[in-house]
C-alpha cells in the first residue's frame, strides 16, 4: 500500500493532497490570490493527514509540483517536499506542472495547450495530445494572433491555465476553445505520482531544483 502526499504551489493555488494506490483520498487547498503559501502549506499538509487518520511515518513518498510556476511559490512547495523527504526516509517525486494541469481536460481529439500567465503577453506552455502525451516541449511562448497556430489549422485546441484569461484576448480562431478559471491542482498529481513511484522514477532530495524555466532575476531599487 503506497501513501503519497502531493503539494503544488506553482500558481496562487496552495494545493495538498493525500492518494492512496494513486487514487486521492484527501484533498485540500485554497485558490487565495496573496501567495499565501508560507503560512498555509504546512497547516494544509497536517489537515489532509490529520483527516485520513495517518501520520508522516505512513507516507510512502511526497511528490511535489516541479514547475514552471511563480519562482517564490515553487520554492515554498519544493522546500517542504525536500525537507519531508529527507527527514522521513523517503522517496521524492516531481510532476510536471503542466501536464498535471492538463489532466484536468477529457479530450477524444484535438490537443491540450496548458499555459500558466508569465510576464507581459508571455505565457509557459506545453501542449499535449488525448492520451495526454507531450507533442511539443515546455517553452515560454509570445502571444499573438498566429501563436498555436498550426495546432489550430489541423483541429479542436483546448487551452487551459491562468494564461487563458489574456490568451482568449488574443487568439480568435474558430478551433480554440478555453478552459477558464482552472490552475494546477494536486488533485491530478496522485496518479502520476503513483506511476513515477511504481516505476522508480525519483529524485535525488539534494539536487533537485523546481523547473523555472527562466532565470529569476531579482530587480533592483533605482538609486535616488
Amino acid at each position: 500500500m503506497a501513501y503519497i502526499l502531493s503539494i503544488e504551489t506553482a500558481t496562487t493555488n496552495c494545493s495538498v493532497s493525500l492518494s492512496k494506490n494513486g487514487k486521492v483520498i484527501i484533498l485540500k487547498e485554497d485558490y487565495d490570490k496573496n501567495y499565501s503559501h508560507a503560512e498555509r502549506l504546512h497547516v494544509y499538509i497536517e489537515d489532509v493527514l490529520k483527516q485520513a487518520k495517518i501520520s508522516q511515518n505512513d507516507l510512502s513518498a511526497i511528490a511535489v509540483s516541479k514547475g514552471p510556476g511563480s519562482y517564490t511559490g515553487l520554492r515554498i512547495g519544493v522546500s517542504a517536499a525536500k525537507g519531508l523527504s529527507y527527514a522521513l526516509g523517503i522517496s521524492l517525486i516531481s510532476i510536471s506542472t503542466l501536464e498535471a494541469l492538463a489532466h484536468q481536460v477529457k479530450i477524444d481529439r484535438g490537443v491540450i495547450v496548458s499555459m500558466l500567465d508569465a510576464r507581459r503577453k508571455e505565457v509557459y506552455a506545453a501542449v499535449f495530445d488525448a492520451n495526454y502525451n507531450q507533442v511539443r516541449k515546455t517553452q515560454a511562448d509570445i502571444l499573438d494572433e498566429s501563436a498555436f497556430i498550426d495546432y489550430l489549422e489541423r483541429g479542436i485546441v483546448h487551452f487551459i491555465g491562468n494564461g487563458v484569461e489574456k490568451t482568449k484576448t488574443i487568439i480568435n480562431h474558430t478551433n480554440a476553445v478555453f478552459v477558464e478559471n482552472k490552475l494546477p491542482s494536486a488533485n491530478e498529481m496522485g496518479n502520476l505520482a503513483y506511476i513515477k513511484y511504481k516505476k522508480g522514477d525519483l529524485e535525488d532530495v539534494a539536487y533537485f531544483e523546481p523547473y523555472y524555466l527562466k532565470d529569476f532575476v531579482a530587480l533592483t531599487p533605482s538609486k535616488k
